[in-house]
């Protein structure tokens, strides 16, 4: 429903005390005790507080001569006119019912220098049926999915998905456009193409979907380069009727590096996430704690400040499930659930973001010296 206008927003005032008073709206998962974060969308309890009293006190539209301006809202991108924008050749056919596989598109950049992007963001044509949108910069000689066509939507068994590409940017519920602070941005080396790999779910009703791609070129050469990197677990089995199982991944950093965001990916049966760091000696810090991980929500949380994370630092991810009759979102709590791309099972990827000296690639990131 569209809240621009009072007229369309009056109806829903009940609801909408309802959602903020349970912090359901607006969409924020980190647990205030840990981290300081840019993009903290919550609300304080004295703007809970202005949200209840209307809705209690019949809300009332107030004196029009007090009203703002009306908001001017994006026409088009977000991310404002795009510099370049990759488009699928043609709509992708979804069908009303089924699993669909992810399916793959490859697009040639055509790019004769190295460019370097400020922001990206992806476009679906139609969200309703887009689960999430991964693209991929496939470098020049990159061996991965050499033998697929270009400019044609392909399907492929899951142990071909894997890559060490460096990812341009994730597309989730929440999370459709990425950008960087001046002096930070992401390489596309020239002759580099975008790889897309899209999940779509049908939704009851056989439709059609054509994404775009669109980038914003940096005004200047960075300093910084960033990289998005992930630890995953692929190795786990869920019990039947487990609440609470646990799985996690740990790895130390390459070189040194500035964290700068941190993205949690799990699906249905996902219950909550940690991003830990173990200190010499021992101590734990924790990064990032979302108590309540919603699958439909899935949000890029970027730190307030980048922090530095030392060469050798252990760094460890641990996502909960909760494979119960009490998580309303599970589709069967007596499987056996195990590492898949469908929704019905189940992944465990964090996500981050660094910046590293513009000098370096991802390949030569993880030269451990």
């Amino acid at each position: 429903m569209p809240f621009v206008t009072y007229g369309q927003t009056r109806p829903w005032a009940k609801a909408m005390r309802n959602a903020v008073l349970a912090r359901k709206m607006p969409p924020w998962f980190a647990d205030p005790m840990y981290g300081h974060f840019a993009n903290d969308r919550s609300l304080t309890k004295a703007e809970i507080d202005t949200f209840v009293q209307w809705a209690d006190a019949g809300a009332p539209s107030g004196d029009p001569n007090h009203a703002p301006p009306p908001r001017k809202w994006p026409d088009g991108w977000n991310i404002g006119a795009p510099d370049a924008v990759f488009e699928m050749p043609k709509a992708f056919s979804i069908p009303a019912r089924g699993a669909i596989e992810y399916q793959y598109l490859i697009l040639p950049t055509h790019f004769t220098h190295d460019v370097w992007v400020q922001n990206v963001e992806a476009r679906p044509s139609n969200r309703a049926t887009v689960h999430h949108a991964v693209v991929y910069i496939r470098e020049p000689g990159s061996k991965w999915l050499e033998d697929q066509p270009r400019e044609k939507m392909f399907s492929v068994p899951l142990a071909k998905g894997f890559t060490t590409s460096d990812i341009l940017m994730v597309y989730t519920p929440g999370n459709s456009f990425d950008g960087w602070t001046p002096g930070m941005a992401k390489r596309i080396k020239a002759g580099s193409e975008l790889v897309l790999q899209m999940h779509y779910t049908a939704n009851g009703a056989a439709t059609n979907d054509r994404t775009r791609i669109g980038l914003v070129f940096a005004k200047e050469p960075p300093q910084k380069a960033i990289l998005t990197l992930q630890m995953s677990n692929d190795k786990f089995v869920i019990p039947p009727g487990d609440p609470n199982y646990r799985v996690q991944v740990s790895g130390t950093l390459p070189n040194d590096a500035l964290l700068i965001s941190l993205f949690p990916h799990m699906h249905l049966r996902g219950k909550a996430f940690e991003y830990l760091i173990v200190a010499p000696g021992g101590r734990v810090d924790t990064l990032l704690k979302v108590d309540n991980y919603d699958f439909n929500w899935q949000l890029n949380y970027r730190l307030a400040a980048p922090r530095l994370i030392r060469a050798g630092t252990r760094l460890l991810w641990a996502g909960y499930f909760d494979n119960s009759a009490n998580n309303p979102r599970n589709p069967d709590p007596g499987a056996e659930v195990r590492f898949g791309e469908q929704s019905w099972e189940e992944m465990m990827i964090g996500f981050f973001d660094v910046a590293v000296d513009a000098s370096l690639d991802k390949p030569s990131f993880f030269i451990r010296h």
